[in-house]
Formats: C-alpha cells, structure tokens, sequence
C-alpha cells in the first residue's frame, strides 16, 4: 500500500488548504484506490492559519464581534485546537487590511483593539498558549489598542486615555499597566511570522508597509516618529527596549506591543504549523508528499507552506510533487530546496473567475495524473 501525505496551503479565493486536500486526496483514489492518504492543512502564519491548524488537530472555531479597525463592529473568530489549551488567532480577523475598503483605510486612525479582544476571550476559555498570526494588517498603532482591550492604560499629559490610532501615541504620556489582564503572564503567547522588521526606521512598520495601508509620505514619517516615541515610553515605564526586535515591525508593529505588554515570542510561521500538526513523523512515514498553493514562484521560498513542506521532506529523501494555480518565475531555484516537479492545475486558458471556481476540480484532476504516471 503507498502512503502519501497531503500537505497543502490554500488556494487563495479557491479553496481552504482543507479542500486542496480533499480534491488531493479524489484524485488519489481514482488512480490507486488502495492508496493510505494522510491530510495535514498547511498554512505559513498568514492567513488560512486558523482555519488550517483547527482542521488538521480536530480543534473548534469560536466567533464573537469585536471592534474592528475603525471601531466598527465585526464578526471574528479564533481557533481552539484538538488539545483544547491552545488558541490560534489570526489578527487580521479583528484588525485586518480586507475589513476596509480602499477609501477608508487610514493608518493614522486604524486600532488592533479588537485583536486585544480575541486574546482576552481566549483567556477566558482557559487557554495556556496563545498563537498569534501577524499578517495581514491594516493598523500602524504598535498594538496599543491590543493593550488597551486587555486593560492597559494609556495615557496623555493630562491624564486621558488616547484615542484609537497609530496617529496619537505622540501624546502618549504614561502607560499604567496596574490593571492589564494578569492572565498573560502566565500564558504563552507564540507570535507567528516571518517579518523582521524592526519598529522604526527605514525597514521599520510604517516605512516598509505604511503605503499599502493608506499613508501617504508625510504620514508614514508622522507614524514612524510616533512609534519611535511610543517605544521610548515603554521602555521608560515597562522596561522593555522593544524598538530594535527583529519582527517587532510585524502587523504595524503589534509585534512590539505584544513583546512590550506580554511575555511573547517570535516563531517562523510554517516552523510552528509544522511542529503543531506533527508533519515531520508524518511525512517520515510517507512514500511520496504532495503540496501546493494559489501561486509557486521565487518567493516560494521565503517562508511559504510548500517550502517547509519540501525542506522536511528533503530531510527524508521523500518525493515532493507542488500544485499550484499558476507558475511564476524563479521556480527553477527551487528544485535545491526538496521539489520534486511542480505542476500547473489549470486545464485550458479561462478566467480568473473561472480559475477560482473550478480549483477542486483541477486540483483533483492533475493529482490523478501525477500518481498515474507514479504508478507506470
């Protein structure tokens, strides 16, 4: 009997990573019915995480409505995995660039407040670790509103709590944190992310990813100057020099906020998927190992899902066969890295649109084609 594991993220707009391994796993059985398949969701940190490590642990989805980036309400939710003590947020849930449109997305008022909210209800499920999907965000506030949700206090000359937005910590004061929610020292909270960017500075937040969240230059040089004071006041009041951190620019600089107000660590987002979902006895055990995603080109190998994929099955000398909705260039440097071959799902020029809806079957399709030829 041949094992094969089925390790891919998702096809973005197509198909969870879930449904890429069903449609895998069709295709499969229809060339070798007697095949032993083996599905593992896969996700990078990003976005599909939540959904990716709830389904590969058998784990639950909580939904709440939080505030969103400008103070509107929205629905969210976090994922409770199998072992029923881990949570998996994804920021972007609450706080995230897809919840505004282009005309209302402004950096200067956007506030991780609602992420803060989705780590507090995880807290209040008795929660003992806390994974933290960074990307994706449309805020620059350094995850002032985060702590402010979790009972920090943020304060002006005056004594007034500021207002939401990476374009008011300028007048941040004081931070009291008599009051932050006790709960998170005692928590582990794992920050899931490949950024390292610092907070401030050239390749820092707000210069490096400021312009696709709404800021123009002024701003974006506004925003840095209020991260950079931000960060003297933490390290002032909290002790912590958070403003130089590899990753602290992360979510436009929630990173920094979390390692400021909590005991987090960083952690490569495929690295910790990988450990979660136990892919590495899994794929030691297979015959052959198949992933895939919505596109393979160079940055293929700057942390995405199939790159991890194929560098633990490497370890292994494991065949790996990639999928993916289009092939892009730079993918011939990637066959150093444990590819195997890489293969374009779609049957016949179409549409986007088209190419979107008919994911499954393609997917299907070529797996079926591929273990043919495996099996001549």
């Amino acid at each position: 009997m041949t094992k094969y594991v089925l390790a891919p993220d998702s096809f973005k707009e197509s198909m969870t990573a879930k449904e890429v391994c069903e449609a895998m796993e069709k295709g499969i059985l229809k060339a070798d019915p007697t095949a032993e398949i083996v599905k593992v969701p896969m996700a990078d940190g990003g976005e599909g995480t939540v959904d990716s490590l709830v389904d590969a642990t058998h784990g639950k989805r909580v939904y709440l409505n939080v505030k969103g980036p400008l103070n509107q309400e929205v629905q969210a939710y976090y994922g409770i995995l199998g072992d029923k003590k881990t949570s998996i947020i994804e920021m972007a849930k609450a706080s995230g660039l897809e919840l505004l449109t282009p005309n209302l997305r402004n950096p200067a008022k956007a506030t991780t407040y609602g992420t803060g909210q989705l780590i507090k209800d995880a807290l209040d499920q008795g929660m003992k670790r806390i994974i933290i999907g960074l990307g994706g965000s449309s805020t620059n506030d350094g995850g002032a509103g985060m702590a402010q949700a979790l009972g920090a206090y943020l304060l002006d000359e005056k004594g007034n709590e500021l207002t939401p937005g990476g374009g008011q910590l300028n007048k941040l004061a004081k931070i009291d944190i008599s009051e932050l929610d006790p709960r998170l020292q005692s928590t582990q909270i794992i920050l899931a992310s490949d950024v390292t960017n610092p907070l401030t500075g050239k390749n820092g937040a707000s210069y490096v990813f400021g312009k696709q969240k709404g800021a123009n230059a002024s701003l974006i040089e506004q925003l840095d100057q209020n991260l950079s004071h931000y960060a003297h006041i933490i390290k002032r009041d909290l002790g912590k020099d958070i403003e130089n951190l590899p990753g602290a620019g992360a979510a436009g600089g929630l990173g920094a906020g979390l390692m400021a107000f909590t005991n987090a660590q960083m952690e490569k987002g495929i690295d910790l998927v990988i450990k979660l979902t136990h892919l590495e006895e899994k794929i030691r055990q297979a015959d052959y190992v198949f992933t895939g995603e919505g596109g393979t080109d160079f940055q293929t190998k700057f942390g995405k899902a199939p790159y991890g994929v194929a560098q633990l099955a490497q370890r292994y000398q494991k065949p790996v066969f990639s999928l993916a909705g289009y092939l892009g260039d730079g993918i011939e440097d990637l066959y150093q890295y444990g590819f195997t071959a890489f293969f374009g799902i779609l049957a016949q020029a179409s549409s986007l649109e088209e190419a979107l809806k008919n994911g499954p079957q393609n997917v299907e399709r070529t797996t079926e084609n591929i273990v043919r030829t495996l099996m001549c």
